[in-house]
């Protein structure tokens, strides 16, 4: 198991949304806040190292929520960019591990993040999530692989290394991530009472 206190949380919040339009689809409304405090919310109690958001144009405070805040300028570069800039912040402050986490999965909780720090062991550790069918974030990284993760480029991101990795099975719902307007309709109808 890696201790959360050795783990930095990095939360990609600098997305395009280009499916929203002009609007930021993480200040959207879900349930009692945006759609992006669902996540930071739920894993508010979890004694992170440090905690790293990456942002591109939203108005949302997350620094008000704890977080260091990283502007990414190049969010059209995709996730590896931003995954870079969170690698850099994480090795600051000597983080043993990061924990990737995306601001438009609102269902993700607290009991998933802690199996993920407990399926890992060391500086090459890689746990993903998985819904049973594919990997996918949140997805735990050792320092290990810092390295690996600061030479990503485009949307790519970290799918062989976490195609690679152990993964830890959780719900299709938990796991739900907004990709579309109809995706966020479809999550308010589920929830809203």
């Amino acid at each position: 198991m890696i201790a959360p206190e050795d783990v930095a949380l990095v939360l990609l919040a600098a997305g395009r949304s280009v499916r929203f339009g002009d609007v930021d689809k993480l200040e959207q409304p879900f349930l009692t806040e945006p759609l992006a405090f669902h996540v930071v919310t739920a894993l508010a109690a979890i004694p992170f190292k440090r905690r790293i958001a990456v942002v591109s144009g939203t108005q949302l405070d997350f620094a008000g929520r704890g977080y260091e805040v990283v502007a990414n300028p190049r969010a059209q570069d995709g996730q590896g960019h931003s995954l870079g800039l969170c690698i850099a912040a994480a090795r600051r402050v000597d983080a043993k591990a990061v924990l990737v986490a995306l601001a438009d999965m609102p269902r993700v909780t607290a009991a998933h993040i802690w199996r993920l720090m407990d399926g890992a062991e060391g500086e090459d550790a890689v746990v993903a999530s998985s819904d049973g069918a594919r990997p996918m974030p949140p997805a735990l990284f050792g320092r290990g692989h810092f390295g690996a993760l600061l030479a990503l480029e485009g949307d790519q991101g970290a799918r062989d290394l976490v195609r690679a990795g152990h993964h830890v099975i959780a719900s299709p719902e938990e796991l739900a991530d907004v990709d579309t307007p109809e995706d966020l309709a479809a999550l308010r109808r589920k929830y809203a009472g």
